[in-house]
């Protein structure tokens, strides 16, 4: 019996020690397949079902919501007084994105124009459609500037054109009619006599080019000859340069598209992208951890240097002429129009700014622009992303006026997130947890085993000790009889 108890005790020693073993491997082995999957489904291939679908039709909620800011005292204005504004809204659009024309090419990139619609969403905004608002006259304003270099003639004509169809520095609409365009006698007047001075040859409304519209033609790499490149815009429209700013480095076209980016970040990686809105490529930094719907992330932010002007950040000298620090100038790419991006009521702005305006209430909570992405699998980005790209439009004579703001979000629900939280955060964790719990039982059942042969070896010699002294004792006095 003490020999099967051996034999079997060798057995499980063997059997702990391949487990212990078992688990080491997947140590090594573990992380090693999960990112051979992430790179699997973070390439941009019709083949990948799930990633390539979101890829293109972005199936997940997504919305922009817009604040306007309502100008309470436009007559004091005209007399001098500071302006007054107090913000608006916000009014949500459901955004719907698809892309088109998507052509593969030979050297790992991918071609397509990016689609976009807006659908109101009454219940989640605050106000209506039909809510009337007061703002500074972008036709105007802007056909002010432009006219500057003119002849005096042909400005006198002008002015009195605007005089004529009664349009003045201030323009008193309803959100629908400012978002998606009006009918305008003076936008008809100046098409037919000064064509190409405006950009919209129909209604004019401030975001009546995003509707229906696309972002240009982006070529972007697949990653299929190297997932470091994937999603990096290769070109757009054709140009691998821009030619709307002043030094090289301005003009650079760097990162993605704004959507996805490489897997595999970390708290030292920053997120480049181009932006058409912008007219210019954007930099986000890390700032720390978060979490979303059980799902960890990193929150990128942008840096105080993004729309500094030249003199507080050296490298903008390029973004110029310039103004005050957190403002850009974007009228070489907006037909020469005075217009400025800028983070909300003038966050990370020259405190100067919030002087000439009264009502702005800059904070980093609701007016930073950051964005929160999965580290590994961050080509997941869109979709696990709490807030984006807030702009307000900015123009009037030599008072820099806020005119709106907006922001971009979108989440995951339902199935997706089902997904998502299972191959990102419970199949890690998982494997994680078993490759521990191998070696945990493996060396649990070597060191029991050994002890059990341990004893058992130990035992058998005692055995045949006690048996060989009990003997002896027996056959002595038999050989003391003889003796007698």
């Amino acid at each position: 019996m003490a020999v099967n108890k051996s034999k079997v005790s060798v057995g499980f020693i063997a059997v702990g020690v391949l487990t212990a073993l078992f688990g080491i491997v997947l140590v090594f082995v573990g992380p090693v397949v999960i990112d051979d999957q992430v790179v699997k489904n973070t390439i941009i291939d019709p083949k990948n079902d799930l990633s390539y679908t979101m890829w293109k039709d972005l199936p997940v909620p997504f919305f922009m919501s817009v604040y306007f800011f309502h100008v309470l005292n436009p007559e004091e204005i005209l007399n001098g007084e500071k302006p007054m504004v107090e913000q608006r809204g916000p009014y949500v659009y459901r955004k719907q994105c698809r892309k088109e024309n998507i052509t593969f090419h030979p050297n790992s990139t991918v071609s397509y124009r990016e689609y976009r619609r807006y659908f109101f969403e009454p219940s989640m905004s605050v106000g209506n459609e039909s809510d009337v608002i007061t703002i500074p006259n972008m036709l105007v304003l802007g056909a002010a500037v432009m006219l500057e270099d003119l002849p005096y003639a042909l400005r006198l004509f002008i002015s009195a054109t605007f005089k004529t169809f009664k349009e003045g520095p201030f323009l008193t609409k309803t959100v629908e009619e400012l978002m998606w365009g009006y009918d305008s006698k003076l936008v008809e007047f100046l098409n037919k006599y000064l064509p190409g001075m405006l950009p919209s040859t129909g209604k004019f409304g401030l975001f009546a080019e995003f509707n229906n519209s696309n972002t240009g033609l982006f070529t972007i790499h697949t990653g299929r000859d190297d997932i470091r490149n994937v999603h990096k815009v290769d070109s757009w429209n054709g140009l691998t340069e821009l030619s709307y700013w002043r030094t090289p480095q301005c003009n650079m076209i760097n990162g993605t598209a704004g959507q996805l980016w490489p897997p595999f970040m970390t708290k030292e990686t920053t997120l480049p992208f181009y932006s058409p809105d912008a007219c210019r490529s954007l930099e986000l930094v890390y700032q720390r951890l978060g979490v979303m719907k059980g799902i960890p992330l990193y929150r990128y932010v942008a840096p105080k240097t993004m729309f500094a002007n030249g003199t507080d950040y050296l490298p903008n000298e390029g973004f110029c002429p310039c103004r005050q620090s957190g403002l850009l100038n974007v009228s070489s790419c907006r037909y020469n129009s005075p217009v400025f991006i800028s983070h909300p009521h003038f966050f990370n702005a020259d405190p100067v700014l919030l002087d000439y305006v009264l009502g702005l209430h800059p904070t980093e909570e609701e007016h930073g622009l950051f964005i929160d992405i999965h580290p590994v699998s961050s080509h997941l980005h869109p979709h696990l992303k709490v807030a984006t790209f807030k702009k307000p439009i900015k123009t009037i004579s030599e008072v820099v006026m806020p005119m709106l703001w907006f922001e971009e979000n979108g989440y995951i629900d339902g199935p997706i997130l089902t997904t998502f939280h299972t191959n990102l955060v419970i199949l890690p964790a998982v494997m994680e947890y078993m490759q521990y719990i191998f070696i945990a039982l493996g060396l649990l059942t070597t060191i029991v085993a050994v002890l059990v042969y341990y004893k058992v070896k130990v035992r058998i010699p005692n055995s045949q000790l006690e048996s060989t002294s009990t003997s002896t004792h027996e056959r002595t006095p038999l050989l003391q009889d003889k003796q007698h």
